[in-house]
């Protein structure tokens, strides 16, 4: 059966034996000795190799592991005879990672929600290899925000100190910070922390506890941080609301301007007479064709005897 060759895997899940498998990467020692191996090799015990290897064929029965050498390694050391794989149409393991969505921190707390119907915390820390304090933390990550701004980080990756700092904050608060970590592109702790401290006192769950007297200059300071906060986030707001019409005005315009490139008279003009204006503009049309702003590439410049 013809495969179809947009298909990154074939849909079937095959057994096959570890002899017919052959390692992309060997694993070594040091590789054994890594925190994130232990984990895996702690998974495979308890739970079992839940998502299957991804192979390539390589022909007369052999397979390339292009995906789960880890888990190739682990399930030898654990005297397995087969494992559940997937066959790939392309042998490069950069294309198969290039698909896969990493879990975010409060998708993996919904799944250990989900897995805590099943199973106990003492095992899901057994399968993972940390400890209970750790998944009870991971299960109470959300506890405390606010459904809208749960929604907006659903797949950033938050630090868990990060949605401590939110739960001090007032729901209202908590989303406009959320849409502030997005458009930052920081989902640190220390981000979070700074915009708590310019977060003025009615958007506060309770009052800050101050050391005896606050020192006027510190006052002053917090003063400055919140207006510059609110500033911020006012800013934020106004782009936020422009920006869809800005992009498709720009879009609209970029590919105005790749239409007159590709007139080989007004190439030829642009080339003779304002170089540096066109270099701009189809630094431009470069940019906006990486950014995937606008469909097409810039388009080729008019053949004449000086082109190479």
């Amino acid at each position: 059966m013809a495969t179809d060759p947009k298909l990154g895997f074939l849909p079937d899940v095959l057994e096959l034996t570890l002899s017919q498998l052959k390692p992309e990467r060997p694993v070594d020692d040091k590789m054994r000795r890594n925190k994130k191996y232990r984990q895996i090799a702690a998974s495979v015990k308890h739970v079992g190799v839940i998502e299957p290897l991804i192979v390539y064929r390589e022909g007369r029965g052999k397979y390339r592991v292009v995906d789960g050498n880890k888990r190739l390694d682990i399930l030898s050391e654990q005297g397995a005879t087969s494992v559940r794989c997937l066959l790939t149409t392309d042998d490069e393991a950069y294309t198969y990672n290039k698909r896969v969505n990493y879990l975010s921190p409060i998708g993996e707390h919904f799944m250990i929600l989900r897995a805590l119907s099943h199973v106990s915390e003492s095992r899901i820390a057994a399968a993972a290899d940390v400890d209970v304090a750790t998944i009870r933390t991971k299960r109470s990550l959300i506890e405390g925000v606010c459904p809208e701004a749960v929604d907006a980080l659903k797949d950033k990756r938050v630090t868990a100190a990060a949605f401590r700092l939110l739960r001090r904050m007032k729901a209202l608060r908590q989303v406009d910070v959320a849409r502030l970590m997005i458009a930052a592109n920081n989902y640190s702790q220390r981000f979070v922390e700074a915009l708590l401290v310019g977060t003025p006192e009615d958007l506060l769950i309770e009052p800050r506890r101050e050391r005896g007297s606050a020192r006027p200059d510190m006052l002053r300071m917090r003063a400055a941080l919140e207006r510059e906060t609110e500033t911020l986030l006012r800013d934020y707001k106004t782009v936020e609301a422009s920006y869809g019409k800005d992009v498709l005005t720009l879009s609209v315009s970029i590919a105005y301007v790749k239409r007159l490139l590709a007139n080989a008279r007004i190439l030829r003009y642009l080339e003779k007479r304002h170089p540096d204006f066109l270099d701009q503009l189809q630094k431009v049309i470069a940019e906006m064709s990486t950014e995937g702003k606008i469909d097409g590439m810039i388009p080729a410049p008019a053949q004449n005897d000086e082109s190479t």
